[in-house]
Order: structure tokens, then C-alpha cells, then sequence
């Protein structure tokens, strides 16, 4: 990678935690402080994407470091930011997420520098883990990235919202006891005196990690951060967060938080753990279609909108989970690719539920729903909604089709009988994505008794220009993967994973 690339990656965390502190000390109108919020995300995602550039123009198994310097001497920690193709991929889906909700958050009214004072701390956190390669600076970060989640559903949020908020932030705390717990474990079984994952893949190289200590140590760190993915059976938080957060929040719930989990099992347990991924391959596969049926059935017979698309959201996870325990090329970017595209379509379907419908219609209801006519009212969220709709089913043409592909055949290639049930999870999907557009949008049920329909506003013109650029990219990488595929395949070959190769999957 060149220095101007370098220079641009390495800007975008202070940017984005600068942009937080602005809105959040400076005196400024409301008004004034969503452009600022929207330039700081839009600053975000262009360097992501410079910066993607200039790495894709070099070795793609290469791994560029940023930043790198002392931190805690006495016990070898280091500010070691460094990306290759599979953290940039995440980075990039951090800035479209980032910059879509706040397009998506234009009519929030109340404590507005606030709310985008924490919404950019989190963005900045997330950032932040995807660029870390010492593992106590990626903890911290992500314990950074949790704390805001908290009061943004608890303040922001509707119905439930305090125990919801409350549900999530003890999830991702047990999980971070887990994550730490391991990281401990590592550190000190490594002798290494360092928390670099370059010197830590080395040790795992050199056989450093016994078997016996990986049995125990893979399950401790993989679940601790897949609880956060949405794991079976600790999904329970997810479900209630995204029906409680305000609709920017589902968005990135969804969209990035979640890849932190997954991100987060790859990097650390598989990366380092190859015979602790050998021994539990096959538990972590049958939770995994487990949570794609499970949820998927769960979907289909939701009442309240924002349940499907959040039950959806654990089955589609479902499938980055079992990628991640295939153990081979074809599984493992599937899973990679997956991250991205369930970040894209999750974000587009709460955007429509949360924004474009409920905040006009003032319900979740699908029964309420169906008799109002939306297709006539709101035909912009409507033509939306099919879309992202054929987007989440895996329809061809779209970058859901792409990965889930990838992780069957994965699967296949490793497992058929695992590849064969997440397929019926596909099928369901099918069902319930169906279903909620035939409810939502083309019923002709009437109500029982006279039903008042609220005034619904036009779509904004914000609110369309974050749908126009979630469907461009789920078209644009459905149409074209290699984009994408060409950052994750060479970096699964890298230093940071050679050590995963030596090991087994389902």
C-alpha cells in the first residue's frame, strides 16, 4: 500500500471520534449538527474507499501497517492499527452503514448532538476493531463500541427500550468476561510478552497453543464474541435490541455491531485455535443451523414487523457462523462476504420498517398494517422493500445470493448434512419474506372495524438517498463479488491465518 493510501485508512478513526467530540462540545443548531454528522460519516467512508483502492493495487495477501508504537511497555502492548483485504471489507461496510444511518436519522428531534455524539463514539469503536492487530487494543475498542449502544437504545428507543438496552449490554459483557478471560489465557500461555496477533499467529505457527489448552480456550474466546453474532441459543438479545432501537441503531445493530462477533471469532479463536476449531467444528456448525432454521421459523410467524427482519437477522447470521467453522476457502470468504451483505440488506429492511413505515403509520402490526393501503401511500418503501426483500431471500443478482452460495458449497464441500439443513433455512426465509411483503404492502384485507389511517408524508429525500445507496451496493457486489472477493480470498492466506490451515473443520 502507498503512504497516500496508508495516510487515509490511518485518518479514519481519529476523524470519525473528532467528528463525535464536535457535535458533542460545540454549540450548533440541530440542523447544523447532522451535517456535520453526515459529512463526518460520508469523510469515513471515502477514505475507506481510497484507501481500499490503493491496498487492491498491491499483493492482496500483504498486510499494511498503519500505526505502530508503545503503549504499555511493562507488559508489551502495542497501538498496532493494520489492515489487509478482510478488515478493509469491514471497514468499507462500517462506512456505508455509518453514512445510511444517519441519512436514515434526519428527523430525529430530541437531544440531537447527543445522539450523534454517541452514535459517532460507537462508529469509532467499530472502526477501530477492524483496524486493531494487538489484541488488547481490539478489546478495548470493542468495549468502546458497546458502552454507546446502551444509551442509545435506552434513550432513543421505543416500547421496551430500557430492558432491552439493559438485555444487550449484559450479553456483550458476558461475552467481553469470556473474550478477556481467554485473551489472559493466551498471553500467557504464548510467553511472548505481546498482544500483537502478527506475533501471536507466529506462536500458534511454532506450536505454542497445545491442544489441550485450545479445547477449552477456542470455545471461551469463539462464543464470547459470537454471542454478539448472534449465536444459538445466546440470540435472545438481538431480536428484542433491533425491535427497541431507534431505526439509525437497528441499522447498525444489524448492520456492523453483530460483525464485530463474527470478525472478532475469525480473527482471534479460528486464526489461532486450528485444533480447538477441529474439536468443537461440529458443535459450532449445529448451532449455527440451528439459529438459520430456528430463526427463520421464529420469523414466519412473527406479528410485529421489526420482529421478522430481527429474527431474520439471526437466522442470516446463522450462515457466517457455520462459514467460519468450514475450514476452507470457499466457507470461509463466503462467510467474510456475508458479513457485508447481511450488513447491507439488514440495514436497507430496518430502514424501511423502522423510518418508512412505522414512523408514519405508527404501528408494526402486520395485521394493523395490511389494511391501510401502504402500496398506494408509501409506494417508494414499497418498491424498497421488494427489493431488499429479494436481496435477503438470496435471489441471483444480489450479494446475498453470492455469499450464501459460497457457504453452502463450503458447507458441502465439508459437511453436505450441514449444507443441506441451512438450505431448508432458505427455503423458510423464502416464506416469511414473503409473507410480510404480501401482508404489509399487496393485502386487500379490510379491518374488522373503521380504521383511522395517519397522514402519511412522502418519503424524504434523505431517507432516499440511503436506500439508493444500500441497494447499489448489494446490486453492485451481487453483480460483481470479485470487488470484494479479491480483498478476503488472498487475506485468508496471510500471516494471520497461516496457522488456522493446520487444523480441521466440520
Amino acid at each position: 500500500m502507498d503512504d497516500f493510501g496508508a495516510n487515509c485508512l490511518s485518518l479514519i478513526v481519529p476523524v470519525t471520534f473528532v467528528g463525535a467530540a464536535v457535535i458533542g462540545l460545540v454549540r450548533m443548531p440541530d440542523e447544523d449538527a447532522r451535517r456535520v454528522a453526515l459529512g463526518t460519516a460520508l469523510v469515513g467512508l471515502i477514505l475507506g474507499l481510497m484507501g481500499a483502492c490503493s491496498f487492491a493495487r498491491i499483493d492482496g495477501s500483504a498486510i499494511a501497517v498503519l500505526h505502530d508504537c508503545a503503549w504499555v511497555k511493562s507488559l508489551g502492548l502495542r497501538f498496532l492499527l493494520a489492515v489487509d483485504g478482510i478488515s478493509l471489507t469491514m471497514i468499507l461496510l462500517t462506512g456505508v452503514a455509518a453514512t445510511a444511518g444517519v441519512l436514515f436519522s434526519w428527523n430525529v428531534s430530541e437531544r440531537v448532538r447527543e445522539y450523534f455524539t454517541l452514535y459517532f463514539a460507537l462508529i469509532g469503536g467499530v472502526y477501530g476493531v477492524f483496524m486493531s492487530l494487538d489484541l488488547f487494543l481490539l478489546f478495548v475498542f470493542y468495549e468502546l463500541a458497546i458502552i454507546p449502544k446502551y444509551f442509545l437504545i435506552a434513550i432513543w428507543g421505543s416500547g421496551e427500550r430500557r430492558y432491552a438496552a439493559m438485555k444487550l449490554a449484559l450479553y456483550s459483557f458476558v461475552g467481553s468476561a469470556m473474550v478477556l478471560a481467554g485473551m489472559v489465557a493466551v498471553y500467557v500461555t504464548a510467553g511472548a510478552e505481546t498482544m500483537s496477533l502478527i506475533e501471536l499467529a507466529a506462536k500458534a505457527r511454532e506450536g505454542a497453543f497445545s491442544a489441550s489448552f485450545q479445547a477449552w480456550a477456542f470455545p471461551l474466546i469463539f462464543v464470547g464474541f459470537a454471542i454478539l453474532a448472534g449465536l444459538w441459543p445466546f440470540h435472545t438479545w438481538a431480536p428484542t435490541g433491533h425491535s427497541a432501537a431507534p431505526t439509525a441503531v437497528s441499522m447498525l445493530l444489524a448492520g456492523v455491531v453483530m460483525k464485530l462477533g463474527a470478525y472478532g471469532a475469525l480473527r482471534v479463536a479460528v486464526a489461532l485455535f486450528p485444533s480447538g476449531v477441529a474439536q468443537w467444528a461440529n458443535v459450532i456448525g449445529l448451532l449455527a443451523v440451528i439459529g438459520i432454521i430456528y430463526g427463520a421459523g421464529v420469523a414466519l410467524v412473527q406479528r410485529d414487523f421489526k420482529f421478522v427482519i430481527g429474527y431474520s437477522s439471526v437466522s442470516h447470521m446463522g450462515f457466517v457462523i457455520l462459514g467460519l467453522v468450514t475450514m476452507n476457502e470457499v466457507g470461509l470468504s463466503g462467510a467474510v462476504l456475508q458479513m457485508f451483505s447481511h450488513g447491507i440488506i439488514a440495514g436497507l429492511l430496518f430502514g424501511v420498517v423502522g423510518r418508512m413505515v412505522y414512523d408514519r403509520a405508527h404501528t408494526r402490526q402486520l395485521t394493523m398494517l395490511e389494511c391501510m393501503g401502504l402500496s398506494k401511500a408509501l409506494p417508494f418503501a414499497m418498491g424498497t422493500f421488494v427489493i431488499a426483500g429479494f436481496a435477503s431471500m438470496g435471489m441471483p443478482g444480489f450479494s446475498g445470493f453470492v455469499a450464501e452460495v459460497q457457504v453452502l458449497i463450503g458447507a458441502w464441500q465439508a459437511s453436505p448434512k450441514f449444507a443441506l439443513i441451512a438450505g431448508v433455512g432458505i427455503v423458510v426465509g423464502v416464506a416469511y419474506t414473503l409473507r410480510a411483503m404480501n401482508q404489509v404492502f399487496f393485502s386487500d384485507a379490510k379491518p374488522e372495524h373503521e380504521l383511522t389511517v395517519p397522514p402519511t408524508p412522502p418519503i424524504s429525500l434523505s431517507e432516499k438517498a440511503g436506500a439508493i445507496l444500500l441497494i447499489g451496493c448489494t446490486l453492485g457486489i451481487g453483480l460483481y463479488p470479485r470487488v470484494l472477493l479479491d480483498l478476503i480470498v488472498p487475506s485468508l492466506h496471510n500471516d494471520l491465518f497461516q496457522a488456522m490451515w493446520g487444523g480441521g473443520g466440520l
